[in-house]
């Protein structure tokens, strides 16, 4: 597991690959829209199955229609390679919607 320099997290943030991904208190967090309670429980049970293969768990905020995602290593105390790769695969439960 590496712990990435702030650059190396801005120039994946700008790789297109993290659409709407933001770095900001030691963490890349996304805040997703839906349009129902239900819609929002459901993307977080797929996150869920995402994060528990990867052995690796968001920080995750529901708020009605709104989900809020942060990623960062715990035992690093930094973002790590491990939540680029995680916060790709959140991107990938998104489309699959």
């Amino acid at each position: 597991m590496s712990r990435l320099s702030e650059d190396d997290i801005h120039r994946w943030l700008a790789s297109g690959d993290l659409p709407g991904w933001s770095f900001e208190r030691g963490e890349i967090f996304k805040q997703y829209a839906f349009g129902s309670f239900v819609d929002a429980i459901a993307f977080i049970n797929r996150i869920a199955e995402k994060a528990e293969a990867a052995d690796h768990h968001p920080d995750l905020e529901n708020h009605y229609g709104r989900v809020r995602v942060g990623l960062h290593t715990w035992s690093e105390n930094a973002v790590t390679d491990k939540d680029i790769a995680l916060a790709r695969e959140i991107e990938t439960v998104a489309r699959a919607g």
